[in-house]
């Protein structure tokens, strides 16, 4: 599966505005939220309830929150990039700038899985980050995950 099969282009921000954890997935929520018709406060208790677990800070400026939910049929994905840099309580400790929200039905633990790994594995491309962190517009995200995509 590749990244842009399930990333919706209408969910992916460029300029987060969000200071905090709990801003960010909200922020990232509401077009994810428009895009899989789920009601924005269920897909924010879900990926709430998952960071009480630990944090999806993976560190190196990454964060992948993520949850399950029984009701979707698909799994949903979005994009956030903060210039500032958010503390997501990264296991590093320092700030946070590029965000994969993912959502996924809650039988599909394989699928989730493989998605996460997938992320995170494009992630460790230094390249990569520097076109996400770079970006100018929603095209500009779509046309580097797309490079990366092909390149697995």
């Amino acid at each position: 599966m590749k990244i842009l099969d399930v990333l919706s282009e209408d969910a992916i921000l460029i300029d987060l505005k969000s200071t905090d954890k709990k801003g960010v997935i909200e922020e990232m929520v509401a077009p994810l939220s428009r895009v899989s018709g789920v009601e924005p406060g269920k897909l924010t208790r879900v990926l709430m309830e998952r960071e009480r677990l630990g944090s999806t800070g993976i560190g190196h400026g990454i964060g992948i929150p993520h949850g399950k939910l029984k009701d979707l049929d698909r799994l949903f994905l979005g994009f956030g990039r903060s210039r500032k840099g958010v503390d997501f309580e990264s296991m590093d400790g320092l700030p946070t700038h590029l965000f994969f929200l993912l959502v996924t039905p809650e039988n599909s633990t394989g699928l989730h899985l493989r998605l996460l790994a997938r992320i995170s594995r494009v992630l460790k491309n230094d390249t990569f980050k520097e076109k996400l962190l770079g970006a100018e517009a929603r095209a500009d995200v779509v046309a580097a995950i797309l490079e990366q995509d092909e390149s697995l």
